[in-house]
């Protein structure tokens, strides 16, 4: 536990020195698989864009996934997401979204596709304005265990991904790509924690900007299925 703490300090410190802003990502997540085939899904999000100590950001979101195989998990989703600006409500947005995720191992390495389409809908009090959106996104997500052959109680783990975002009918239609690498601990069968440096490059026809975020998380996981042989999740900055 120690040894993850230290290497997750250390980690943030370097890639965040040097930086003209840092930003907050903070999620807590909970799997709790009730099916040998189905679990539910839930996240809640708290985030501080270019103010580390001002949340202006949130968002509740879940759904119901299904395990097709072993390697392969649709999904569909729901969730309300919150904008705030000089600390006010700027904009509230409903999404809907469907994915899919496949994933391998190459020995220790595990590898996870997720492909996702999202509808969403937003609305802006301060000018009553409507508007709606098509998002598509692609996530590859690298994950190793470092003290152990696979994801146990007990285990440290590195964890990378890159996600790109396209939307319609907006321009430009490539809008964000975000990196992310950090560690994980599992405490036990059911609590995970992870820590990292997520960096997010927002395209937009006005400008470009980067936001850079030290992101942390707990991953709860429950098991109902009465397996002997138990999974972990640890889905990431999402």
């Amino acid at each position: 536990m120690k040894l993850f703490f230290s290497l997750s300090l250390l980690f943030c410190i370097v890639l965040c020195r040097g930086q003209d802003h840092i930003s907050s990502f903070n999620a807590v997540t909970l799997t709790y698989k009730f099916h040998p085939k189905f679990f539910l899904y839930g996240e809640g999000q708290l985030r501080g864009n270019e103010d580390y100590s001002y949340p202006d950001y949130y968002e509740i979101k879940g759904g119901l996934g299904y395990n097709l195989t072993k390697n392969h998990k649709p999904f569909v989703g729901l969730g309300r997401y919150v904008n705030y600006k000089n600390h006010s409500l700027s904009r509230e947005e409903l999404r809907f979204w469907l994915q899919d995720v496949i994933d391998f191992k190459k020995g220790i390495v595990k590898f996870e596709n997720r492909l996702r389409a999202e509808k969403s809908w937003f609305y802006e009090p301060k000018t009553e304005k409507s508007s709606q959106r098509m998002r598509y996104r692609y996530r590859l997500n690298i994950s190793v265990p470092l003290n152990a052959k696979e994801v146990k109680k007990g285990t440290v783990f590195a964890n990378v991904y890159d996600e790109v975002f396209f939307v319609s009918p907006m321009k430009p239609t490539f809008a964000r790509n975000r990196i992310y690498g950090g560690f994980g601990y599992q405490i036990d069968e059911y609590f995970g924690v992870l820590c990292g440096y997520l960096w997010q490059r927002e395209f937009e026809a006005a400008g470009n900007r980067n936001l850079h975020f030290i992101y942390l998380a707990l991953n709860v996981n429950i098991d109902d299925t009465n397996h002997h042989k138990k999974t972990y999740e640890f889905p990431g900055a999402d």
